[in-house]
């Protein structure tokens, strides 16, 4: 997970430019607790009027991109109707350029109307779904007037998304023009394709995203094996020219398979499946506004991978914001790092946790011999926050504050027995043993900022290090009242009475 980490924070805006299908989604909302009297179907009571409408399909993608911060240009053809009026409306709020978004006067805004029931206030579920579209292909004229709209913003565009869901507007000539001009000036391809046996209309292009499905009509194969999915993603590189094939595989992950290079497995992650809804789209949206940030594509695959996952886990369509994945990726980083920061990796891993609107608390001490008031400071330190950062003295340092008989248990073991309290989130080292202010916890708080300080009750609030640094930021210092009889000192004692 590192490379994720070194990804996202030296990300930036980058500009991607989407061609479509774009489509209006609209959601009605009602309960669903009773059958029809007349026929065994439910019925849906529609709950006071309550209706959404949101950009689907390439505008899907678009959301999706702009929730990752890029900027976002749309092409495409919507109808003279009010459907792509809204549908240019809910783009544009969203920060969305539609300057490419046609209007056609003799097709409509493709809608996909579903109603969504609530039975015995349990999840939303989707009952049924109606279309109104018109999938013929673009006439030669729109096709053109498209490819001109589509000139400029490629030019400029840093990738390049077509996302297909076989409305007529990919057509094979609309794609090879714009694969050839982006190919001309450098610029990625990515392609969702649609479910259709026929992907010659997106032979050139960079990269292509087909689930498992998608790949086997357009291959013929049946991809029950592992050979058979490496069979078919080489088949598809070497048929349409491609330099890669990102295949998904649902619960088994992804295969990223490249030109001259062994296909690898990207693994994912164990989810609560709630919604499939998007998941492709997220992928896309993921692997452009990686790939525009100059990721390799196995590390754009794990965080579109990763990306999707937790689309999966909502219900609907929900973009899943930049701050929402990079805290994904420092969590997972998290697990497999364990709890141990220096200062450079914990800051950065903070921030995106108060972008979640996390509370932060710390804490320090030597906890030489962990014992029940130690514990008891730490529950109830993290009580008070969200997470809790306990910074710990080095060996050097403790024998400049305690004298040269402690510590009696080393950092390494000290931080080993602490990283494993539950109620613990960080740890981190400090001290030098100068006996100066290199020996206290204030230039931790001072980089932290914490939004709880958290001492012992030996300490009055005016005693405790950097209580005007979390003051003057408008945080709470808090002094937490002893376990009597509890203290190293006192344990040392009895070991030496008992000696």
């Amino acid at each position: 997970m590192n490379e994720l980490v070194a990804l996202l924070d030296r990300w930036q805006t980058k500009r991607i430019a989407v061609v479509g299908d774009f489509m209006l989604d609209h959601y009605v909302y009602g309960n669903a607790e009773r059958l029809s009297p007349d026929a065994p179907v439910p019925v849906l009571a529609v709950e006071n009027n309550r209706q959404q409408h949101m950009p689907g399909g390439a505008g899907n993608v678009c959301l999706m991109l702009r929730a990752l911060q890029c900027e976002v240009h749309c092409i495409g053809v919507i109808g003279s109707d009010p459907e792509g009026r809204e549908l240019t409306g809910e783009l544009q709020q969203a920060g969305c350029d539609t300057a490419a978004l046609l209007c056609a006067n003799d097709r409509p805004t493709t809608v996909k109307r579903s109603f969504i029931g609530l039975a015995q206030h349990r999840h939303p579920q989707k009952m049924f779904r109606v279309d109104y579209e018109q999938t013929e292909p673009l006439t030669d004229a729109l096709r053109d007037r498209l490819i001109e709209a589509a000139a400029a913003l490629i030019d400029s565009a840093d990738v390049l998304c077509i996302e297909d869901y076989g409305k007529g507007v990919i057509t094979t000539e609309l794609a090879a023009a714009l694969i050839d001009r982006a190919k001309q000036r450098g610029i990625p391809v990515l392609v969702d394709p649609a479910a259709i046996t026929d992907y010659s209309p997106y032979r050139g292009a960079t990269l292509i995203t087909p689930n498992r499905t998608e790949a086997e009509l357009a291959t013929g194969l049946q991809l029950e094996t592992e050979d058979a999915l490496h069979a078919a993603a080489a088949r598809l590189i070497d048929e349409l020219d491609l330099q890669a094939v990102a295949l998904t595989l649902d619960r088994r992950g992804a295969l990223l398979a490249e030109r001259n290079a062994e296909p690898r497995p990207v693994p994912t992650t164990a989810r609560s499946v709630y919604d499939v809804t998007g998941a492709g789209d997220m992928v896309l949206a993921a692997l452009a506004a990686s790939i525009a940030n100059g990721a390799e594509r196995f590390e754009a695959m794990k965080l579109a991978n990763l990306a999707a996952g937790l689309e999966v886990e909502r219900f609907g369509v929900c973009p899943i914001a930049l701050d929402e994945l990079h805290l994904a990726v420092l969590q997972a980083h998290h697990a497999t790092l364990g709890k141990l920061r220096t200062t450079d990796l914990l800051l950065p891993e903070l921030t995106a946790h108060r972008r979640q609107g996390k509370k932060i608390a710390f804490t320090n001490g030597c906890f030489d011999i962990l014992h029940a008031g130690h514990v008891t400071l730490l529950r109830q330190a993290r009580r008070l926050a969200d997470l809790l950062v306990l910074a710990v003295n080095t060996d050097i340092s403790v024998r400049a504050l305690k004298g040269d008989s402690r510590p009696i248990v080393s950092e390494e073991d000290r931080l080993a027995v602490l990283s494993e309290l539950e109620c613990v989130d960080y740890l981190v080292l400090f001290g030098d043993g100068s006996g100066g202010n290199a020996d206290t916890p204030l230039a931790l708080i001072e980089a932290i900022k914490p939004d709880v300080l958290v001492k012992g009750g030996d300490y009055a609030i005016e005693q405790i290090v950097g209580h005007e640094v979390v003051q003057q930021n408008g945080g709470e210092v808090v002094s937490i009242p002893l376990v009597q009889g509890r203290s190293t000192t006192n344990i040392v004692e009895r070991i030496k009475e008992n000696g």
